[in-house]
C-alpha cells in the first residue's frame, strides 16, 4: 500500500498523461506533416511539393502578402496595445481589473461569431469589405493577445528602478525610454509572437471579411486539405511545413534578440 501511494504521489507519475498528450497531439501530427511533405501520393520520396510552391507565382505572392498582413496587424496591435497595457499597469489607474474584464469579454465568444458580427456591422454601415475590413477584424480578434503579456510584464516591474532613475534626474521621457520600455521587452516579444503566429496562418477571418476576394496563405493550406482531395494532401503538408519553419525561425530569432536585450540591461 505504501508503495502504491509512493507511485501515485510521484511527480513523474503525474507527468505521464502530459507526455502522452504531447506525443499524440503534437509530435505525431508534426511527424505526419513532415512525412506527407516529402512524399508523393504513392508514398515515394520527392521534393516536388516544395518545387511546386516555389515555382508557382500565385502561391509565393500569397505567402509574401500573408506575411505583410501579419506584420502590419502585429504592428497595429502593438501601437494600440502598449498604451492600453501601460495605463492599466500604472499605480494611478484604480480600476485595472475592470479594464481587463472589458478586454476579456469579447474572448468569451467564438472568434467566428465575432467575425460574423463584424461583417454585419460593416454591412449595416455600408462599408465595403476588403483589405481594410480584414485588418480591422484581425486587430479586433488578436488585440487582447498583445495587451496581456505587456500588462503582466509592466505590473511585475520593479518600480524602485523608476524611482532611482527619477532620483538621478531623469525626466518622464527618459524614464520611459531608458527604464520602462527596455524592462517591458519580454512582454512585447511575447505579445508579438502571440499575435503574429495566428495571423500569419489564419484563413477564416480573411474569407469572411473579404468575401473570398483576398486569399491568405492559410487559405491555400485549407484548400489543399479540404478541397483538393487526397491527391493534394502532400502539397498541403509542404505548405504547412514551410509555415512552421517560418514561425519557428521567427520565434528563435526573436528569443535570441530578447535575451541579448536583457543581457544588455543587466
Amino acid at each position: 500500500m505504501n508503495k502504491l501511494f509512493a507511485i501515485i504521489g510521484s511527480r513523474r507519475t503525474w507527468a505521464w498523461p502530459y507526455v502522452l498528450f504531447l506525443v499524440l497531439f503534437v509530435l505525431l501530427p508534426l511527424l505526419l506533416i513532415v512525412f506527407y511533405a516529402f512524399t508523393d501520393p504513392e508514398g515515394h520520396f520527392t521534393l516536388q511539393n516544395f518545387v511546386r510552391f516555389f515555382t508557382t507565382s500565385e502561391a509565393v505572392n500569397t505567402f509574401i502578402y500573408s506575411l505583410a498582413i501579419a506584420v502590419l496587424t502585429t504592428l497595429i496591435c502593438l501601437l494600440l496595445g502598449y498604451p492600453a497595457a501601460y495605463i492599466m499597469a500604472t499605480a494611478e489607474f484604480k480600476t485595472p481589473a475592470v479594464m481587463a474584464m472589458l478586454f476579456i469579454l469579447p474572448m468569451w465568444i467564438n472568434f467566428l461569431l465575432r467575425t460574423l458580427a463584424t461583417v454585419e456591422l460593416f454591412n449595416m454601415f455600408s462599408i465595403p469589405l476588403g483589405e481594410g475590413a480584414l485588418l480591422y477584424g484581425m486587430c479586433y480578434d488578436f488585440l487582447p493577445f498583445m495587451i496581456y503579456p505587456i500588462y503582466n510584464t509592466l505590473q511585475k516591474m520593479d518600480h524602485s528602478l523608476i524611482e532611482a532613475a527619477r532620483d538621478l534626474g531623469a525626466n518622464n521621457r527618459e524614464v520611459f525610454f531608458k527604464v520602462i520600455l527596455p524592462l517591458s521587452t519580454p512582454g512585447i516579444y511575447s505579445g508579438i509572437i502571440m499575435v503574429f503566429m495566428p495571423t500569419v496562418s489564419t484563413f477564416a477571418i480573411a474569407e469572411l471579411l473579404t468575401r473570398n476576394k483576398i486569399t491568405l496563405f492559410g487559405s491555400l493550406i485549407q484548400r489543399a486539405f479540404g478541397e483538393g482531395g487526397l491527391q493534394m494532401w502532400n502539397y498541403g503538408a509542404a505548405l504547412s511545413l514551410i509555415m512552421l519553419i517560418i514561425i519557428g525561425l521567427t520565434s528563435f530569432l526573436g528569443g535570441e534578440e530578447n535575451d541579448n536585450t536583457q543581457a544588455g540591461l543587466l
